[in-house]
């Protein structure tokens, strides 16, 4: 499924043009909600909230360069101030203010779906899935929204102008993210044919449901959602690929290691990223605009870069064969990408020595810098360009293993945990944990699982919500990540909710500490 056919169904909540005339030509609710190809464009059309901006783009920053993964060296200060240094002044910045706003858009996709789907007369099993997979992506956007804004208004019908929900706190949201994965979990398929890859499974709602209770530290729910994919009715239909690298090139997309992945295309005629925009061409941007963002100067503009300590991590345990852990070169460009070091390095067809970066670490851009890999296409480009194809593998199975001994470790089964890290150790060419450090306390284990999760996941977007449920956010990490010094517990944890809405809606709070 890289591609399908999107319609627009957004009813805007409130207008902000002086003058608004209907149009007597398009289509309204009343005449759409009618047959079976209706209810099929209405799921179809959240899925493309994937490729507005803030899904596409603006979440990579908000989740990698926020973290201590990440920092900017953008020209663009604002990206810094709001993205690296937490020092956020306007909470209307046009940036954050999008991500958010298509959050709420694909929700009042998914109610649209669920409101009125259940009365169209059309096939049962295909009319469950597609339930299914709107309470999915309903519960996707709410564990987004309560990862990064933690209290936010919760909508569970299609919007209608002038309502004012309050703010929910964000155990609440989680909650209602849990409820959709549970019901998307008892809809679903276990797979699709060929032409409807890439939807989401029973699987993926079991996956985000671990997820869910992972952040939330009830772990024994977490540990029988994840048992599905792991030991469970699932098991069969997930397994590590032997090539690392292979989860983040577009030769290899849909793999068996992928749980949820986000279905990107090239379409040669795009102009723009706003799918409520209606012609009579079809000039959506279907691919991901992240890649020029985050490519190396000159190939990019590399508004987001990775910090170099994780580097150490990597190259702090060799494989049983005495080599260096191969998930380094899948993570990275640097200086030495290829081990030889910067003369063998290749980055786009070119050295990395060719660069010609300066050697001083205080000058932009120079050769001590690391740049994110996985989600760039200089596998089979010389270039970057703002509609690549490459699918974002958001849920793989190797995230799914550590989960699960976490949550076993949580509960005090450590050693019943082992398997699940050792095979994630074990594909990338490393010793057991079992046989390198048997016998791990709970505690140590944990502190063991922090390190595995890193060098499985760096440069993915799964590090904020791990920093978060580890309770690690702070002004601590600045030893790493001198962006850090400027964190404020009791305020950065969260993102500030919009100023626009906290005008139109009295009933909304702002987070703490804004």
């Amino acid at each position: 499924m890289k591609k399908y056919i999107w319609v627009s169904l957004l009813i805007l909540a409130g207008c902000k043009k002086d003058l608004d005339i209907p149009n007597p030509n398009a289509l309204t609710t009343e005449q759409f909600w009618k047959t079976s190809t209706d209810a099929q464009q209405g799921v179809n059309s959240i899925y493309s909230t994937f490729h507005r901006t803030g899904l596409c783009r603006w979440i990579h920053f908000i989740t990698i360069i926020r973290s201590d993964e990440g920092y900017s060296t953008s020209p663009n200060t604002e990206i810094i101030n709001n993205w690296d240094v937490f020092n956020i002044t306007d909470y209307n910045w046009g940036n954050t203010v999008a991500f958010w706003d298509d959050n709420y858009i694909g929700i009042d996709r998914c109610n649209q779906v669920l409101d009125n789907v259940p009365g169209i007369d059309m096939d049962a099993t295909l009319r469950t899935q597609l339930i299914g997979e709107a309470h999915f992506m309903r519960g996707f956007f709410y564990y987004t929204l309560a990862t990064l804004w933690g209290n936010v208004p919760i909508l569970l019908h299609t919007s209608v102008i002038g309502q004012q929900p309050p703010t929910s706190s964000q155990d609440s949201v989680f909650a209602q993210a849990e409820q959709d994965f549970t019901e998307a979990a008892g809809d679903l398929p276990v797979s699709y044919d060929a032409g409807n890859v890439g939807r989401a499974t029973k699987g993926a709602a079991y996956g985000m449901l671990g997820k869910c209770y992972m952040q939330t530290h009830q772990y024994a729910q977490a540990q029988q959602a994840l048992a599905y994919l792991v030991t469970g009715g699932g098991a069969g239909q997930y397994s590590l690929v032997p090539n690392y690298r292979s989860n983040f090139i577009e030769t290899s997309e849909n793999n068996a290691e992928s749980v949820f992945e986000v279905q990107n295309a090239l379409n040669p005629n795009d102009t723009h990223d706003d799918d409520t925009q209606i012609g009579t061409s079809d000039n959506l941007n279907y691919g991901t605009s992240i890649p020029p963002f985050f490519a190396p100067r000159p190939i990019g503009f590399t508004d987001g870069q990775a910090r170099r300590w994780p580097v150490a991590e990597f190259l702090s345990e060799a494989t049983v064969a005495g080599g260096r852990d191969p998930r380094l070169a899948a993570t990275y460009l640097y200086d030495s990408t290829d081990p030889r070091g910067p003369d063998y390095t290749m980055v786009y067809g070119r050295t990395f020595s060719s660069l010609g970066y300066s050697s001083d670490p205080t000058v932009v851009p120079n050769t001590h810098d690391v740049y994110f890999r996985k989600f760039l296409d200089d596998s089979v480009m010389t270039g970057e360009v703002f509609h690549s194809g490459n699918n974002w593998r958001y849920l793989r199975y190797a995230d799914v293993l550590l989960l699960y001994a976490e949550a076993l470790n949580a509960q005090g089964s450590t050693a019943t945990a082992y398997p699940f890290v050792d095979a994630v150790r074990q594909r990338a060419g490393l010793a057991p944990l079992s046989t390198v450090k048997p016998g791990l306390s709970q505690a140590d284990f944990l502190t063991q699982l922090k390190h595995e999760r890193l060098v499985e996941l760096c440069g993915e977007g799964h590090r904020w919500e791990d920093l978060a449920r580890w309770g690690d956010l702070s002004s601590a990490l600045s030893s790493r990540d001198p962006s850090f010094a400027h964190f404020k517990t009791g305020r950065d944890e969260f993102l500030p909710i919009p100023q626009f809405d906290l005008d139109l809606n009295p009933n909304l709070r702002q987070n703490p500490g804004y």
